[in-house]
């Protein structure tokens, strides 16, 4: 069995590739389904945000699984296996479990630390249990994920300061204007991303945030929640011609802004209107920055701009790996003592057949025996097997995955006929 990870992030692609793997909330049930329907793939979780698309999955072989899972992206980003090569990655076993350490820990990300991957992993690896995705090895791997994350931020300072890709984007857009005070804001979602780029901006001083969404319920509580105002995407137009500055975060698969959206807004040379877009399919069309007096900052601009803050930071990372080393030698004794216990199982039920047989022999003689007797059979019978398979039993459990652990269970297939 091998657990094996696959995918393309920031590192390996610009953005312009990453849109193009990106799935949306609606897609990703029937991406799990379409991959544990294949017969290489045991388990499969799919994380897809902003800065990466990746697969982790459970097969019984590695390249057959490859394969499938290669052959899946590209049916997603609509690519050849020769165009995915350049930009995609793949570990396996140990170093598959490091990396979504890494992922849930910050250290893998645009801003290092960055808080909201850890919620994007919890929401992936619960999609993927309701769609019978994620089972005992890949829940395993990532209950620990979620606390190795945790940990990471809790133990150390690698969260410190900017730590979100929405807190990210209200500072490079205050960079940019060197001060969002007196300016006309609006945010486009009201998601996780909107939402926390609405709180940033409200923590940040501005005084009145227009926040635009397809539905009204979210979009009335964020505004609410920063004081903010809400509209509907039909005021799309209104909204922009007002706004100064624009961020953006929702989860649409293609622009909400266009050209021609923004053009008939009015002449911007003497009033600039500022885009910060940080979702991934990109919410403003790329040709929009070609409009005078439009600047457009998108995931590529952010990553050059927290390049520079990394250094604060990379002296915690070398304590979140300390504490990443420690975890996946944790998961490793757990996942083989999990599988440990397929044979431990077998060995208890063959037990418990032949103890049941041996009563039912006997079934005549027990019952003339008093019902107080006739417990004390049963009982005997069974702590006696128990007793029995107590050490045997331990010592599967606890010297799984080494050399002497594989030995003996080797044995004890071939001395009773198990199957696991």
């Amino acid at each position: 069995m091998s657990i094996l990870v696959l995918g393309v992030n920031h590192r390996t692609g610009p953005l312009s590739v990453l849109e193009r793997f990106a799935l949306t909330p609606d897609e990703l049930p029937k991406a799990v389904t379409a991959l544990v329907d294949r017969d290489t793939v045991r388990e499969a979780v799919v994380v897809s945000t902003c800065n990466r698309t990746e697969v982790y999955a459970v097969a019984e072989k590695f390249h057959g699984a490859y394969a499938d899972i290669r052959d899946f992206l590209c049916a997603v980003g609509d690519v050849t296996a020769d165009e995915l090569h350049p930009h995609i990655y793949t570990e396996h076993n140990d170093d598959a479990v490091r990396h979504l350490f890494e992922v849930a820990s910050g250290l893998d990300s645009v801003i290092l630390g960055e808080s909201e991957i850890l919620g994007q992993i919890r929401s992936a690896w619960e999609l993927a249990q309701r769609e019978g995705g994620a089972r005992t090895t890949l829940n395993l791997l990532f209950r620990h994920a979620v606390g190795v994350g945790k940990r990471a931020r809790t133990d150390t300072a690698i969260a410190r300061g900017t730590a979100s890709m929405s807190h990210a984007a209200v500072e490079l857009a205050t960079e940019h204007h060197g001060s969002l005070a007196g300016l006309r804001v609006a945010v486009l979602g009201a998601g996780a991303m909107g939402e926390g780029i609405a709180v940033a901006l409200s923590a940040a001083g501005v005084a009145d945030v227009v926040v635009v969404n397809r539905t009204a319920d979210r979009s009335n509580a964020l505004a609410a929640r920063v004081g903010g105002t809400a509209v509907g995407f039909d005021d799309l137009p209104s909204v922009l011609a007002a706004s100064d500055v624009v961020l953006t975060g929702t989860g649409a698969a293609e622009p909400l802004v266009t050209p021609a959206l923004v053009r008939a807004t009015g002449d911007r040379s003497e009033r600039p209107l500022l885009f910060v877009d940080i979702a991934v399919p990109r919410d403003v069309a790329s040709d929009v920055g070609d409009i005078p007096g439009v600047t457009v900052l998108d995931l590529d601009d952010l990553n050059a701009w927290a390049e520079r803050g990394r250094t604060l930071r990379r002296a915690e990372a070398d304590k979140v790996r300390a504490i990443i080393a420690e975890a996946v030698d944790s998961f490793a004794v757990e996942a083989a003592a999990l599988q440990a216990s397929p044979l431990v199982a077998a060995l208890r039920a063959q037990a418990e057949q032949h103890r049941q047989a041996e009563l039912a022999h006997h079934a005549s003689q027990i019952a003339v025996l008093a019902p107080a007797e006739r417990e004390l059979v049963d009982a005997i019978t069974r702590r006696l097997v128990a007793k029995l398979l107590h050490q045997p039993s331990v010592r599967l459990r606890n010297q799984a995955g080494t050399p002497q652990g594989a030995r003996n269970a080797a044995a004890l297939h071939d001395l009773f006929n198990l199957e696991d």
